[in-house]
């Protein structure tokens, strides 16, 4: 048997998605010596300054946070090499790493990537799995190269994609997954059994950036494609439609067959919990809105707030 040696880790992450990794970490015997964020930034209503989800766990922990604005500033460079980290560690950090970063760990960087590399590289991998109507997604831990998401894989997870989930759904459950394997991953690094695969670059495809400009629901559409985006864009940015001359977003929708007949975007039913639109091909029920500047509410709320007759068009 092996035995593995303590590796002096940098993590690397900013939301929600990278703290089952940290905390999953923090449970090992490896160290780690910083943890590098994202500037805290202004959220919410409110627009407050808060603290990232990884910093809070890190600082709660014990251990120095960085957050560079910029990557290329000197004192960061100096500052992460001086800490001798064995191995560094990404999940969701949000930036593209320089090689020169990369270079400073001995054993390089490791990734934990959502998606089932080489599908979905890029920013959004969950968005744009869930966006596609995909049954399956997964995590994969890979080395980082300098070209985006391209270096070899360690392991990988497969997790179904339920059809109503949304993208804040699958990545709950994709960030537990990756916690374990990444650990498993580090496991073996630390032990000198670490085996790496790589890709195939003739599967690869591409998960860009989200934009607001994908959000607008063209009721031209198949209901399936547009519930898709409707989940594929929650919980940011959401999609929307105007209702009599108003922006509504749509947070949640249920894919019906009827609908032949009637104009996209008419509505079909608008009574009680029962808010139907006719789609390209079939129908969508909307079961939560989101009026701007409003609080989210059932299809029931939104009509008490605003009556709608069959035939009214959503454009």
């Amino acid at each position: 048997m092996v035995d593995a040696r303590r590796l002096r880790i940098a993590f690397f992450g900013t939301p929600d998605f990278a703290v089952p990794t940290l905390r999953a970490l923090l449970a090992t015997m490896h160290p780690i010596v910083a943890a590098v964020s994202q500037p805290d930034r202004a959220r919410g209503r409110g627009q407050q300054t808060k603290p990232t989800p990884v910093k809070t766990v890190a600082a709660d922990a014990d251990i120095p946070v960085l957050q560079p604005e910029r990557l290329t500033d000197p004192p960061f460079g100096d500052t992460l090499a001086a800490l001798r980290p064995d191995l560094g560690v990404v999940a969701a950090y949000g930036k593209i790493l320089p090689e020169w970063l990369i270079a400073i760990p001995p054993l390089g960087l490791i990734n934990v990537h959502a998606s089932l590399l080489p599908k979905y590289r890029g920013a959004a991998p969950i968005q744009r799995a869930v966006m596609a109507g995909e049954t399956e997604t997964g995590v994969t831990i890979m080395r980082i190269v300098k070209e985006l998401d391209a270096g070899p894989t360690f392991a990988r997870v497969v997790r179904p994609i339920p059809e109503d989930a949304t993208s804040a759904d699958v990545g709950r459950d994709l960030a537990q997954a990756g916690a374990s394997l990444l650990v498993a991953v580090v496991e073996a690094l630390a032990a000198g059994t670490a085996l790496e695969e790589p890709q195939d670059e003739r599967l690869a495809t591409f998960a860009p950036k989200i934009t607001r400009e994908e959000s607008l629901v063209r009721w031209e559409r198949p209901a399936r494609e547009i519930h898709d985006q409707v989940r594929g864009l929650a919980p940011w940015p959401h999609a929307w439609t105007r209702v009599e001359g108003s922006r509504v977003l749509v947070i949640r929708t249920a894919v019906e067959d009827e609908g032949g007949g009637a104009a996209a975007g008419e509505v079909l039913e608008a009574s009680g919990d029962v808010l139907r639109v006719a789609a390209g091909r079939g129908c969508l029920r909307l079961t939560q809105l989101q009026p701007e500047g409003r609080r989210v509410m059932s299809a029931r709320e939104f009509l008490a707030g605003r009556p709608l007759t069959p035939g009214a068009r959503l454009s």
